[in-house]
């Protein structure tokens, strides 16, 4: 079986409904508390690759960082958007399943069945 990690936020609602999911098919996937212990630049990349999206569409765009930050600024490349994930884990897009080589956000929750082995 495919080894499975849950980029997940306890506090989030869709993070928890994909987590139940999980559950409920009798998965426990490796839980990474995302904002507790960040993932690094490189790490995010590596998200990003399995997700094949880039770094703008990881972003949560209705959080008070990204203005504050001026994410919304066109310019900024993707090392800069990364960077500012890595500096500031609530920017990032929640819940993420990893699986193998794939890995999916999960909105709706539904969306993390779609990767499962």
């Amino acid at each position: 079986m495919t080894d499975l990690t849950l980029y997940h936020n306890p506090r989030c609602s869709k993070s928890r409904g994909a987590l139940q999911l999980l559950e409920e098919r009798g998965l426990a996937p490796t839980i990474v508390r995302y904002l507790e212990t960040p993932p690094s630049a490189e790490q995010l990349r590596d998200l990003l690759d399995r997700l094949g999206l880039g770094a703008r569409q990881l972003l949560r765009t209705g959080e008070a960082e990204y203005q504050d930050l001026g994410l919304a600024d066109p310019e900024l490349s993707e090392a800069q958007l990364i960077e500012a994930m890595a500096a500031h884990p609530k920017l990032i897009e929640r819940p993420i399943l990893v699986a193998g080589d794939k890995a999916v956000i999960g909105r709706p929750p539904e969306k993390v069945l779609e990767i499962l082995p």
